[in-house]
């Protein structure tokens, strides 16, 4: 796709968003939210009763629109914002990042031997209008020893992790199978970021 003097802002801290929209193509500039505490732009935690499903589109609607927002307050170019989110659920129990190495010990258990989904949302505001894709993979991990758990927590590459593992890094040794997106799973699938942007593009002037 050919978006050279187009521009999106990223609301998004990882590095890995960025590196999939450099692998893209895609001219943008990151847009940070407040994540600290008292100061929070998103709160990330799940709603009683909320679906998986539900919950990661919501959370990455509403970081667009936040984005938005601070495009208007900060007087930024006018330029659409793309916000994501990526979520692990096993029979509908929905994992986030871990708070504590011991936290992300008890959700590799879980994991372990299971076949897990994988969702990520991304979601796309420019003014008052949102758009959104979700891509769903599903991820079998082999079953795993508690010796294999905890050297993997100490390497800490688990702690910011949804689902307490980087499919891109030394967790992946771990997936015996997986059906869907690679890059889903890395947390920003290219097939739907594509055709979101391509679609955006063909209509609106970034």
């Amino acid at each position: 796709m050919n978006n050279k003097a187009k521009r999106i802002y990223l609301a998004s801290r990882s590095p890995r968003r960025r590196e999939l929209l450099t692998q893209m193509g895609v001219q943008y500039d990151v847009l940070l939210l407040r994540e600290s505490a008292g100061r929070l732009d998103v709160d990330e935690t799940p709603k009683p009763g909320e679906s998986p499903a539900h919950y990661v589109e919501r959370i990455a609607t509403t970081k667009a629109q936040i984005g938005w927002k601070r495009v208007c307050q900060r007087n930024l170019p006018r330029h659409a914002v793309l916000g994501a989110d990526t979520m692990v659920t096993l029979d509908g129990t929905i994992f986030g990042k871990p708070t504590t190495p011991a936290h992300a010990k008890e959700m590799l258990a879980q994991l372990s031997g299971h076949t897990h989904q994988v969702m990520t949302t991304i979601a796309l505001c420019y003014q008052d209008i949102v758009t959104h894709l979700t891509s769903v993979s599903e991820v079998r991990f082999k079953t795993l020893t508690d010796a294999e758990i905890a050297a993997y927590v100490a390497t800490g590459e688990p702690l910011d992790k949804a689902g307490s593992y980087a499919i891109q890094g030394r967790g992946a040794v771990f997936i015996s199978h997986l059906s869907g997106s690679y890059t889903g799973v890395m947390g920003l699938p290219l097939y739907e970021t594509a055709n979101l942007l391509q679609s955006y593009l063909a209509t609106k002037p970034l």
